[in-house]
């Protein structure tokens, strides 16, 4: 006698644990909606309102940088947008190498290009002084004074 299983049964047994692969597509989304506030907002302001980009020089960003609101702003549309473009990099080399190790070897590039990134982004989002200590006053922006 032969059995039949029963419709929508598992070919594999239900692993437990994280599901990985549903949180990924869980943060492409909301990673999308806030990435897509941050950067009209970012448009807006540098493009859009006072002179455009006629006004976007070294003073500009040392003003923003000036403040932590800016510093937030910023640091969060880096990380949001470096994670959001590594883990859609992550879910093509998934989708077309289907060489294991290539695979691996792909997904750990992308990896670690994200957090070279991240780590000099934020890096340059926090140190940023456009006045540095013991500088020629020749090399110093003109809103610099001299030390």
């Amino acid at each position: 006698m032969t059995t039949i299983e029963a419709p929508r049964t598992p070919a594999r047994p239900v692993r437990k644990g994280t599901n990985w692969e549903k949180w990924g597509w869980i943060y492409m989304r909301a990673s999308g909606f806030v990435l897509v506030i941050l950067i009209f907002g970012h448009l807006l302001i540098n493009l859009v309102l006072g002179d455009g980009v006629k006004q976007i020089d070294f003073a500009f960003v040392a003003g923003k940088y000036a403040t932590p609101f800016w510093q937030v702003w910023d640091l969060l549309m880096l990380w949001l947008a470096l994670i959001h473009g590594g883990n859609g990099m992550r879910t093509l080399v998934n989708d077309y190498a289907h060489n294991r190790t290539l695979n691996l070897i792909l997904k750990w590039a992308i990896a670690a290009a994200v957090v070279v990134l991240v780590v000099l982004g934020t890096l340059v989002i926090f140190t940023f002084d456009p006045c540095p200590v013991g500088a020629h006053a020749a090399d110093l922006p003109t809103f610099c004074t001299a030390k």
